[in-house]
């Protein structure tokens, strides 16, 4: 990565802190658990994606923001479990600069990819809510591409700016970080520049990126309240708040352990490295586990176009081994 060949220093690389400091010695056995929820992370949007790909029913526009959240959550989790694991498994406390700052990029490119991805979600609640009649004729699948085309160009412009910002970092090696993954506040603060400057234009990048997002979202669903406030009949105002549930869970379990992490690193420095630790990992695997639970659970769609796929997966098991009996 030729961006990042004026990071120099001394020593060439970081010190990931263990997933869970002062546990040290339990690490095979927490390790067990935090390999579940990957296995759950990686499973669980894998077959989300896969089932709104094969199936032709679930080809509609609320799906297919569904299948770039699960998309992003995937790329997100696959962004830092070989740092993790490297660390519980074999301990493998450095990484080298470029590696981290790779590590940085993919992950909050990937973050602020959701956070792009749920603001489209709010939009499509809020057409199916506010505007039914216009629902269809809005949300095409050309305007799905370009809301789609946008979102990559929004992330391509910030990863060109970290990185002009970055290609003029040099850093400081050897420091113990206090994740077992690259953080940008995180790693910032041992670049040789000022501080105040990398923490403004990080707060700045933040508030720019997911501070808008969250505001748009907050503001469609006052004009979803406004509008299911005005629906005289109670059921229909149940129903239409019920097709909101999982889009607030998934905002919910995304924006509050992100927000929190971002505080603590910004503004709270004394903060227990074992608090930031732990928020840390809620940040970046509760979504991922969680967001296809959710959907599953919740989505009558999903969960019968799950059950067809399994249930004709099952047939042909029969079939094949009847056939094959003929054969012999």
């Amino acid at each position: 990565m030729v961006i990042f060949n004026n990071t120099t220093s001394s020593s060439s690389h970081f010190l990931l802190l263990t997933a869970f400091p002062g546990l040290e010695l339990v690490h095979v056995w927490i390790s067990i658990p935090v390999c579940c929820l990957y296995i759950i992370a990686l499973l669980g949007n894998s077959m989300i994606l896969f089932v709104i790909i094969v199936e032709q029913s679930l080809h509609k526009p609320m799906y297919y923001f569904l299948s770039m959240l699960s998309a992003a959550d995937l790329c997100l989790t696959i962004s830092t479990l070989p740092t993790v694991l490297g660390v519980l498994w074999f301990h493998a406390w450095e990484i080298s600069f470029n590696a981290c700052l790779i590590q940085m990029m993919f992950v909050h490119t990937f973050s602020f990819f959701e956070s792009s991805v749920l603001v489209a979600m709010a939009f499509d609640r809020f057409m199916a809510i506010c505007n039914p009649l216009k629902y269809a004729t809005i949300l095409t699948d050309m305007t799905i591409m370009v809301i789609g085309l946008i979102i990559c160009i929004r992330q391509v412009i910030f990863i060109f700016t970290i990185s002009l910002f970055l290609k003029s970092l040099s850093f400081h090696g050897g420091q113990e970080l206090s994740h077992p993954f690259c953080y940008h506040p995180d790693v910032i603060k041992y670049s040789y520049s000022k501080a105040w400057i990398s923490n403004s234009l990080g707060m700045f990048l933040q508030l720019y990126l997911s501070g808008t997002d969250l505001l748009f979202i907050l503001f469609s669903y006052v004009l979803i309240l406004r509008t299911v406030l005005s629906i005289a009949a109670p059921k229909k105002q149940q129903k239409a708040l019920g097709t909101c549930v999982c889009h607030l869970c998934a905002v919910t379990v995304f924006y509050m352990p992100m927000i929190s992490l971002s505080i603590i690193h910004c503004l709270l420095s004394s903060t227990s490295r074992v608090v930031c630790s732990i928020l840390a990992n809620v940040y970046l695997l509760l979504p991922p586990v969680l967001n296809p639970i959710i959907y599953s659970l919740k989505t009558k769609t999903i969960q019968q176009a799950m059950l067809q796929l399994l249930q004709s997966k099952c047939s042909r098991g029969p079939n094949v081994r009847s056939l094959r009996g003929g054969w012999d």
